[in-house]
């Protein structure tokens, strides 16, 4: 056979075509909206769960608290119980309300150039003894100088009251009625208050027609100090922001307790929601003295003294001492003289109680009884020392 002039023979393979066409997926709107739903969903249980749930109802009662739950500096967790304050004013006011009493004055001034009129005066007090004892500001009774005084009870009696002692540098005083029968109040412990505490206040402001008003607040501060004019000044006074308007001073400023914690005495005028009492510890010497022995002594030390700063300002001097009470003299026999005290001594305290100024040792010495023995710091020659001296009573001249 001639292979020669033959072709090579072919073979035709079919191979198949693959055509890959990349289709666009229409995105899944319904799908992706759900999901958002989802997501915030679950990010609200979450918050919730972490913010409400675990708080209230999971830490500090099933697991303890996570370690710096409330923050690095966070040592302790005070705990503060809240109580039923629904009715708490009007039970104090129920309470005190009985012990209230309105005082009217009657005063008669003699002007060289006007000649003699009369004045009257309003004011309000609080009953402490069922004898007729009743404590109020010195200024409501004009500091004793009055022709006439009736207290006003709270059955609507009206009786005549005698001044048995006043203080203006305490701006305190009793008075006293005879054949009434009466509800002391409840004295409190003024030592304890705190800021923040209930106040109440109960007074007749503005005249008889507003008589046993209660207004109602928080202690806002503790021993502050008032300027009542360009030399005197009272101090360790109760700040608070119960209402407190003219015909208020000499009435009570109670706590939740419905016990007088103390006298209210001030408003400043220029300003709103301060109103301001004299603590009830000042108070409750003179007024034990009045329940124990029917009058009242003030202690005795026996020296004459002047703020030392007026003293450098009135010498021309500087002192070692920065303030106090510069002893320009101390009297023989005195229990001063007997405790060891030297005129130009600078007494600079007495017990816990910085002494700054005269008016501040005169009212420091109302916290004490005759007998009791005081701790008195002065600075002597540069050197601090402390005496011990034995206070007596005023002796009657």
């Amino acid at each position: 056979m001639d292979y020669e002039n033959k072709e090579p023979r072919q073979e035709i393979i079919d191979v198949p075509t693959f055509y890959y066409v990349e289709e666009k997926k229409k995105p899944k709107k319904k799908k992706s909206i759900i999901l958002m739903v989802v997501i915030l969903v679950s990010a609200l249980i979450g918050g919730v769960i972490s913010s409400y749930v675990m708080p209230v109802y999971v830490f500090g009662k099933l697991i303890p608290y996570p370690k710096n739950y409330f923050g690095p500096d966070v040592k302790q967790i005070i705990n503060v119980e809240p109580q039923n304050t629904e009715f708490l004013i009007s039970a104090v006011a129920k309470k005190a309300i009985p012990s209230v009493v309105g005082i009217t004055t009657k005063s008669i001034e003699r002007d060289f150039f006007f000649g003699t009129r009369t004045t009257k005066g309003l004011g309000t007090g609080v009953v402490v003894d069922e004898r007729g004892y009743i404590l109020t500001n010195a200024h409501v009774v004009n500091n004793g100088n009055v022709e006439e005084v009736n207290v006003l009870f709270d059955d609507g009696k009206k009786k005549a009251a005698k001044i048995l002692w006043s203080d203006p540098a305490l701006d305190l005083a009793v008075i006293k009625v005879d054949g009434v029968k009466v509800k002391p109040a409840d004295l409190g412990d003024s030592d304890k208050l705190q800021v923040g505490e209930v106040a109440v206040a109960i007074g007749n402001p503005l005249g008889m027609e507003f008589e046993k008003t209660v207004t109602s607040g928080i202690i806002s501060g503790l021993n502050r100090s008032v300027s009542i004019n360009s030399h005197e000044t009272i101090e360790n006074l109760i700040q608070t922001d119960a209402s407190i308007n003219p015909g208020n001073s000499g009435g009570p400023l109670l706590n939740a307790k419905g016990e007088v914690i103390g006298i209210n005495t001030a408003k400043i005028q220029s300003g709103e929601g301060l109103g301001f009492a004299i603590p009830i510890n000042i108070a409750k010497p003179i007024v034990d003295q009045f329940i124990e022995k029917g009058e009242f002594r003030k202690v005795y030390m026996g020296i004459k003294g002047v703020d030392l700063a007026v003293f450098e300002r009135y010498m021309g001097t500087d002192l070692s001492a920065d303030k106090g009470v510069y002893v320009a003299e101390v009297s023989k026999n005195s229990p001063a003289s007997r405790g060891g005290l030297h005129s130009a001594d600078i007494i600079i305290g007495m017990d816990d109680k910085e002494i700054t100024n005269m008016s501040q040792l005169v009212r420091t010495l109302y916290r004490y009884r005759p007998g009791d023995t005081v701790t008195v710091k002065i600075i002597r020659d540069g050197e601090e020392k402390s005496l011990k001296i034995k206070l007596e009573k005023i002796p009657k001249k």
